[in-house]
């Protein structure tokens, strides 16, 4: 049962440190009860603790490892089944380091079940279960590397690529349901993912490094605004609409009867 001024229930997975921590905290203050997910139970706790006390909202913890697929099922059949979840935030996620050819395959597997496979599930129950009552936000954490997939390394890169992908694509799926879908793109965001996936940031000039909160902030700010993209580092979003507009020039050449002559 939500609180009395509750929105109600938002699932915020990765919500132990970083991104998923500061959201959590945005979003107790906003009226929302919460549904914590993540590995490190101890720090959710403390966190849920926290935020009980500071906004007076009802916070459930729940552990899970989202690399696992019989706990990706559980979490998926929550959102099915609690009509009282009303914002699903997709941010759990790892980075990795180093050249594909040399990867540890083992490793980028669990990244893509991370990263592309849990989201898609986890974002496919919200949409079913918020489409059917009419009301509801999904907030999927991708990466501005889903633009300039050069300067990261492969996996990672196309992993958040896929990210904006299905945000666009289920966005014009929800169209008229009443469920609101939003992709943050951040720029280099100062939280823990950089010493986990053993890549080291010290490199990374400061006025490339967003601190969370205000990244976090920028990106509420989008989806009060009602935007589909939302990318906090970016200064003009005429940039963005014509990166946009440049893609739909393309859209009614992209399939037709006959090959381009230039490879005749």
């Amino acid at each position: 049962m939500n609180s009395a001024k509750s929105q109600g229930t938002a699932l915020v997975t990765g919500a132990s440190s970083g991104i998923g921590a500061i959201y959590a905290e945005r979003l107790a203050a906003r009226g929302f009860d919460l549904l914590l997910v993540a590995r490190d139970e101890q720090r959710l706790e403390a966190a849920a603790s926290k935020l009980r006390d500071e906004h007076g909202v009802q916070v459930e913890v729940l552990k899970a490892d989202l690399t696992q697929k019989d706990e990706v099922l559980k979490l998926e059949q929550r959102l099915r089944s609690d009509s009282s979840i009303t914002l699903l935030l997709n941010n759990a996620g790892v980075a990795s380091d180093g050249l594909l050819a040399n990867a540890d395959m083992d490793q980028l597997e669990r990244l893509i079940q991370l990263n592309v496979t849990s989201v898609t599930r986890l974002a496919s129950a919200a949409a079913a279960s918020f489409a059917k009552a009419g009301r509801g936000t999904i907030i999927n954490i991708a990466s501005v590397v889903a633009l300039f997939p050069e300067r990261f390394n492969a996996t990672y890169s196309a992993s958040k690529a896929y990210v904006l992908s299905l945000t666009q694509s289920l966005n014009a799926e929800l169209n008229g349901t009443g469920v609101q879908v939003q992709a943050v793109l951040p720029g280099v965001t100062r939280t823990e993912i950089w010493e986990r996936s053993g890549i080291d940031a010290s490199g990374i000039p400061a006025e490339m490094i967003m601190e969370a909160g205000e990244m976090v902030d920028a990106a509420l700010s989008g989806l009060d605004q009602g935007e589909l993209i939302t990318i906090p580092s970016l200064p003009d979003a005429a940039d963005w609409d014509a990166f946009v507009a440049a893609r739909l020039v393309l859209a009614p050449n992209l399939s037709k009867s006959k090959a381009a002559t230039r490879y005749k």
